[in-house]
């Protein structure tokens, strides 16, 4: 299938693999293409982004629903579209299904703290749906002709960071938050700090000197840039030489 990713408003990393920069918060969202699956990385702010999300990954899909999702981190703007999605297998880092159950409120309170609609924020955390799927150290998936790796590579910039690797000629390595082009790595109160640097290390460790790397934030970058990031992480939150 000739998928026109650049007509949706979607860039193309890799046959089969593309990432649209959503408006507002300029979050990432990734699609992977399979021959028997589809799996969609995070799925953005609101019910209304999310439905919007699922059209262009549908049209991008030829017709096919989204199958698989894997969630980066609990922050609103990469998990609140997810209900729309009705059927998919949800994966997340081990322990974020529990923290997004036990900080609903906050969830809502964040997204209206950002601009989104205190109407649409509620919605949306109030049908919030969490993954079935704990991912603790890695799980690959089978996605028909294609395998993709998924693994728990923080904490960093949450206690519960996933990032996604995709296997192929080039590797592509979505990062979720723990990698930030468009500013500086964003540490709030959920932040673990001392291990950031290392959760950089592991998604080299992933993909490699040659991968595409997909920040949540920004545009995608390569491993001399996360190597950057890290150095200037572990200055900043003082772990420097402790690697």
């Amino acid at each position: 299938m000739n998928v026109r990713w650049e007509e949706h408003g979607w860039e193309q990393l890799a046959p089969g693999v593309g990432r649209r920069r959503l408006p507002g918060w300029d979050a990432t969202v990734g699609l992977v293409l399979g021959e028997d699956a589809v799996l969609l990385y995070d799925t953005g702010s609101t019910l209304r982004e999310g439905a919007g999300i699922r059209a262009q990954a549908r049209a991008l899909a030829g017709g096919r629903r989204v199958t698989h999702i894997a969630l980066s981190h609990p922050h609103f703007d990469h998990v609140l579209g997810t209900a729309v999605f009705s059927g998919a297998e949800v994966y997340g880092a081990t322990g974020l299904a529990e923290s997004l159950r036990r900080d609903r409120e906050a969830l809502r309170d964040e997204a209206v703290r950002h601009g989104v609609p205190a109407a649409e924020a509620a919605e949306a955390v109030d049908v919030l749906v969490t993954p079935r799927h704990a991912v603790s150290g890695e799980r690959a998936l089978e996605l028909g002709g294609r395998r993709v790796l998924l693994a728990e590579a923080g904490p960093g910039h949450t206690a519960h960071d996933l990032a996604l690797l995709v296997t192929g000629e080039r590797a592509v390595v979505f990062c979720g938050d723990l990698v930030e082009e468009s500013g500086e790595p964003q540490a709030g109160s959920d932040a673990v700090p001392d291990r950031w640097p290392a959760a950089l290390d592991r998604l080299l460790e992933l993909g490699g000197e040659d991968a595409v790397y997909v920040p949540g934030h920004g545009a995608a970058v390569d491993a001399a840039f996360v190597r950057a990031q890290r150095d200037t992480l572990a200055v900043r939150f003082g772990t420097a030489g402790t690697a």
